[in-house]
């Protein structure tokens, strides 16, 4: 991985036809077809060149050039070394040297003065075919080239021919199309049945052969052109000590070195090639063959997420104000905040998400049973019973920790008893009781209120010795837009314990005289006043005390705030409007898929410790904690479906990837990708970028997937992952749609590695991984 960050590239025309890459051969060919290059001098000078291979595979030529053409030429059998990258004094040199892109250049060493071609090609695919093919030939000659391509073809062809045998079951030699189609697109499901045809199609059309049943030949030249991913391919032979697949120590070393897994043995090894490896002969022989490689790289094993991150793996018995905790805000809206319905599936939809924290707006209803539902305005009501029984049913279903229920009490006295008896009777025992302790400075731990339903909500001071008494509403009721008092049971003000509502004042009023046991909400805008105007008094605050924050009122469309914003000052309960997808849903979803999506994630060190010096609006460097630099390859992408709604270019996708870091100001960028026209099937991107991040434990990292359009670019997918939760080495990573649902047989196939800027840039356990393969492997081709 590259230490540069990515410039505005060289580009230029591409090879004069498009070749399925999937062999050395197959390099070969290409290079015997020739390519236009970019030819580096010193200084500022480039020229365009035509470069081929000699159909002997004697000399590598090029052309034009006007004056001794013959010296335009070099032996293979002269070469001394194909390097990769701008490793020489001329790409150095070169005044061009920050505009040519890293993974596009290459340099072939030769001659007994160890003279240096330097060249940059139109895109890393094409350096690829070129890298590839000469050190093969360079290695072992022309004459071995057809020893090193039958080991592969011979693996997948015996597989294959297996396949097609059990499908001939009445030993004709041909099976039917259906039959061929549903075969190859049992290996790759994402393929469309009707472009599986229109293959099958197109090779009749080209053999001059009439529709009809499909031979074995046939069969496994429309599979080998549709299933062969070429940037798996020049990955394997990456790897491969110069065979077209991995034995048991390459794939050793390929596991160890890249994909950052620990004590690696030839049974590890062996374990993959038996769960991964189709072909017979390669599972006898201890080979992973290309086919057996492309699906362990599909397979769960290679998801980006890190699977110690599926589990609950964060440390529990901290104080609950230690915590960031999944909130919902109007639980019981699935639209707007005006005139949207009302509906129980909210609550349901909320605690199978993992959310620790709801909110019940409560206000007289009919027959004397009180009703849930967002104060002057239109939108529906429900019973608070179906509500309580909802979460009685529901609470602990994706989490065993505490659910924090946030009542909004407008209800009258009466009203007020029956809610009491509904909450007593249904949730019983769940509901969390017992007196707070003076004696204490901190809330009680996750682990330590597992199972257990706190009532966030108004209660009666404690000098109050009747059964009602007066309380002011003025904190939490997002939509009332001035001080009422009202009055409060006593029975349903006991139920409140560790979540007693309170008016914030000012910081210094809060350090001063507020219990660990009271708990302030923030409007969204004063939230931010806070954030901007005190964020390590608001940061400070929160290492003791509870805060929500919930969205202003004037967002009647239910949109979302950016729960980065309030994150970074230590707030733990930021309220999401569920109902409505996009970018600020998609990082909360993502921030509490972690820890094993209990609802709970264990705040930066720095927010928790008592003597500590952190703004959550720092732009610098955080005291204490060690930057990392973040290397990220985007290779691929897999099966981009059309976006909805956009018919204007038919089923043409145009994609591109935006990355982006999302975390305190000091992390926030993006980056993006060039765009590949007209390919959403397989499209190549092979760019790399690198992002620094000061803060880790509060980053994430978002993809985003678009298809360009003059109009105006349209959303594909996405996903978005916590920092702490990558995985190292060649991953997939699943898109997702834009409520959240995955999208089927989508993929972007990328590459991560992460090193630790301290200690002058020593690589981080993470990230060694080109170092290692650099000295194992001389002929290795490193992005």
């Amino acid at each position: 991985v590259h230490g540069k960050q990515r410039k505005k590239t060289v580009s230029f025309s591409s090879m004069p036809a498009e070749r399925k890459i999937s062999s050395v051969s197959d390099c070969i060919g290409a290079m015997v077809d020739g390519s236009e290059l970019r030819k580096v001098r010193s200084s500022s000078r480039i020229y365009h060149r035509f470069f081929l291979l000699d159909a002997d595979m004697q000399s590598l030529r090029w052309e034009p050039s006007k004056k001794e053409p013959e010296k335009a030429k070099i032996d293979i059998k002269s070469i001394k070394e194909v390097r990769t990258g701008k490793n020489t004094d001329i790409f150095r040199t070169n005044g061009l040297y920050e505009q040519i892109s890293e993974d596009c250049a290459f340099s072939v060493i030769y001659g007994e003065s160890y003279d240096s071609l330097d060249l940059v090609a139109n895109s890393a695919d094409v350096a690829n075919i070129w890298v590839t093919g000469l050190r093969y030939l360079i290695s072992y000659g022309k004459h071995t080239l057809n020893m090193i391509e039958t080991s592969w073809d011979n693996l997948r062809f015996s597989w294959l021919s297996d396949l097609f045998s059990e499908v001939d079951v009445k030993g004709n030699k041909e099976i039917s199309l259906c039959s061929a189609v549903q075969l190859i697109k049992d290996f790759n499901r994402g393929l469309k049945n009707v472009k599986i045809e229109l293959k099958f199609k197109e090779l009749r059309k080209t053999h001059n052969k009439p529709g009809g049943d499909v031979t074995k030949d046939e069969f496994i030249e429309v599979f080998h052109d549709l299933c062969t991913r070429p940037e798996i391919y020049f990955l394997l032979v990456q790897f491969s000590s110069n065979k077209e697949f991995l034995d048991i120590k390459d794939l050793m070393m390929f596991l160890e070195a890249e994909q950052g897994m620990a004590q690696v043995s030839e049974d590890t090894s062996l374990e993959v090639i038996r769960n991964y490896e189709p072909s017979k002969e390669g599972q006898l022989n201890g080979w992973l063959s290309l086919d057996g490689f492309t699906n362990y790289l599909m397979s769960p094993e290679c998801h980006i997420f890190d699977p110690h991150q599926k589990v609950v793996c964060q440390d529990m018995s901290q104080p609950l104000s230690h915590y960031y905790i999944n909130s919902s805000h109007n639980t019981y809206l699935i639209e707007d905040q005006f005139k949207g319905p009302s509906d129980i599936t909210g609550y349901i939809r909320a605690l199978k998400m993992g959310c620790r924290s709801v909110e019940l707006d409560v206000w007289d209803g009919p027959d004397g049973e009180p009703v849930v539902y967002t104060g002057h305005t239109m939108t529906s009501q429900i019973s608070f019973r179906g509500i309580i029984e909802a979460v009685n049913k529901y609470a602990f279903i994706a989490s065993e920790f505490p659910l924090i229920l946030c009542l909004e009490n407008h209800c009258s006295l009466e009203q007020q008893k029956v809610m009491f008896q509904h909450l007593k009777k249904i949730l019983g025992e769940k509901i969390y009781t017992d007196p707070s302790n003076p004696e204490e400075s901190y809330l009680p731990s996750p682990s330590a209120l597992k199972g257990k339903i706190l009532l966030k909500a108004k209660k009666l001071d404690a000098d109050c010795n009747n059964s009602i008494g007066d309380v002011t509403d003025e904190d939490e009721g997002a939509e009332v837009s001035q001080r009422v008092r009202s009055e409060l049971s006593r029975d349903l003000s006991d139920l409140v314990t560790l979540c007693k509502s309170v008016r914030f004042k000012d910081f210094q009023t809060s350090f001063q005289s507020q219990k660990y046991w009271e708990f302030c909400s923030f409007n969204e805008v004063l939230a931010s006043r806070c954030a901007n105007d005190n964020p390590g008094d608001f940061v400070n605050y929160n290492k003791k005390f509870l805060a929500r924050v919930y969205p202003s009122p004037m967002r009647i469309d239910s949109s979302n705030m950016n729960p980065q914003d309030f994150w970074k000052c230590g707030c733990q309960i930021v309220a999401m409007n569920y109902q409505t997808p996009g970018l600020m849903m998609d990082l909360n979803h993502a921030w509490f898929r972690q820890n094993g999506n209990c609802g709970y994630v264990l705040r930066p060190a720095i927010m928790r410790e008592e003597v500590s010096y952190f703004s959550g609006n720092t732009k610098d460097s955080v005291p204490g904690v060690s930057p990392q630099l973040l290397h990220l390859k985007i290779i691929s992408g897999q099966n981009f479906p059309k976006p909805k709604g956009s018919g204007a270019k038919g089923d043409i996708v145009d994609p591109y990837v935006y990355v982006e870091i999302h975390g305190i100001p000091a992390d926030c960028a993006e980056k993006r990708t060039k765009t590949v026209r007209q390919n959403g099937d397989n499209p190549i991107f092979d760019e790399s970028f690198e992002f620094q991040i000061k803060l880790p434990e509060l980053a994430m990292v978002r993809f985003v997937v678009l298809d360009d359009d003059y109009i105006g670019d349209e959303f594909i997918g996405q996903y978005t992952i916590p920092f702490e939760c990558l995985q190292p080495g060649f991953r997939h990573v699943p898109l997702q749609c834009l409520t959240g649902e995955s999208l089927p047989h989508a993929w972007l196939f990328v590459h991560v590695a992460i090193t630790n800027r301290r200690g002058g840039g020593k690589p981080h356990k993470r990230g060694i991984s080109i170092f290692l393969i650099t000295v194992f492997f001389t002929l290795l081709y490193v992005d």
